[in-house]
């Protein structure tokens, strides 16, 4: 058995948000790496909003005090994902749901950018939808992404017939026409993970079990799905790359109710802790020394809770703890500019929260600080 780190702490919130923009709240939790950082070593945090998103930023790397929230309006946005690529652009990828003056709903997918840390988003480009007929393009599901190491985006989105749907830049930055990839029964939140290679990968949760796709080569065609007879709960599957061209996919198990490590190839392994409400959070980074993986979620008493286990090698053990702080959808794990792992979480008010790594042994988290 590894060693046991030392427990993280959550105390109680610092005294009053920051926010410059008072009476906007977020609406709950962004999907993917909605805390991100910056190549000027300053942490930025998005939400969705009424209306739009709302973004803050440190004021100085390593914090602690933030600018923000400062209001991006988008009208008709139902859901937002956030992915950042190796070069530190961040880019938004939302569904929006409009009605006509006859009362039809059209639903298309969008697309930002925020280029530079706590500066103005690109224009939002609609990616459209790739079903022509409007009802069957009202049952497109939310997107999601993934950023290849040259910047290609690729956004999925599960189709009207419950098969995966991708579009993707082509080398020149002009888009590719929408892919059909096939599957059925897909989950709503597929997980696609960007590799150091520059493959893409992406793994659902479908009726049938866990389906795989997987490109051969960077920039290549997607083979699959392939199919496994696994039991993920729906909207909890995650992915991190935990080895050279390998990742480990994480879900809450329909059995066991706790957490699940898979890689292909290999068998699940359970890492215990309470059922996830929704997917976990990710992030590999040293403790003492040493290559762990974390993971966060919202618990089932509405909590957020950190797992922490040694990379590949979570038969050694893995320990959870309960942050005792409410929060609404995922939280957001991520490294600061002083390498410090930072936990965010949108509060039940919907102001954020973030804890820090203190100096020290282990990981010990300092007390909760309002933006």
């Amino acid at each position: 058995m590894r060693r046991r780190p030392a427990d993280p702490v959550g105390a109680a919130p610092a005294d009053g948000p920051t926010a410059t923009e008072r009476g906007r709240a977020a609406a709950g939790a962004a999907h993917g790496t909605w805390l991100t950082l910056g190549k000027d070593g300053r942490l930025s945090l998005y939400a969705p909003t009424d209306g739009g998103l709302l973004s803050w930023t440190e004021a100085v790397v390593g914090g602690p005090e933030w600018s923000g929230p400062y209001f991006v309006a988008v009208a008709g946005l139902t859901h937002v994902t956030v992915v950042q690529g190796a070069d530190t652009y961040v880019h938004f990828l939302g569904r929006r749901e409009r009605t006509g003056a006859d009362g039809s709903r059209t639903v298309d997918i969008v697309h930002a950018i925020q280029y530079q840390t706590g500066l103005a988003f690109t224009d939002w480009r609609s990616l459209g939808n790739p079903h022509q007929d409007r009802e069957q393009g009202a049952r497109l599901g939310p997107p999601v992404g993934a950023v290849a190491p040259d910047g290609t985006v690729h956004v999925f989105a599960r189709g009207a017939q419950g098969g995966l749907m991708l579009r993707r830049e082509l080398p020149n930055g002009k888009w590719r026409a929408w892919e059909d990839l096939r599957g059925a029964g897909v989950d709503a939140l597929p997980a696609p993970v960007a590799l150091a290679s520059g493959r893409i990968e992406v793994c659902a949760a479908a009726r049938t079990g866990v389906l795989i796709w997987r490109q051969l080569e960077p920039g290549g065609d997607f083979t699959g799905p392939r199919g496994f007879s696994l039991s993920p709960v729906p909207g909890t599957v995650a992915a991190l790359e935990t080895g050279p061209d390998r990742p480990t996919f994480l879900w809450a198990d329909a059995v066991s109710g706790g957490a699940a490590a898979w890689r292909v190839g290999g068998s699940p392994v359970a890492l215990g802790g309470s059922a996830a409400e929704g997917p976990y959070a990710t992030l590999r980074t040293s403790l003492d020394e040493e290559d762990w993986v974390l993971l966060a979620h919202r618990g089932p008493q509405g909590s957020a809770v950190l797992g922490l286990g040694a990379t590949e090698k979570e038969a050694d053990g893995f320990w959870w703890y309960d942050l005792a702080e409410v929060c609404q959808g995922t939280p957001a794990l991520a490294r600061d500019g002083r390498g410090r792992v930072v936990v965010a979480l949108i509060g039940p008010d919907g102001v954020p929260k973030v804890a820090r790594q203190e100096a020290g042994a282990g990981l010990t988290l300092t007390r909760w600080h309002r933006l």
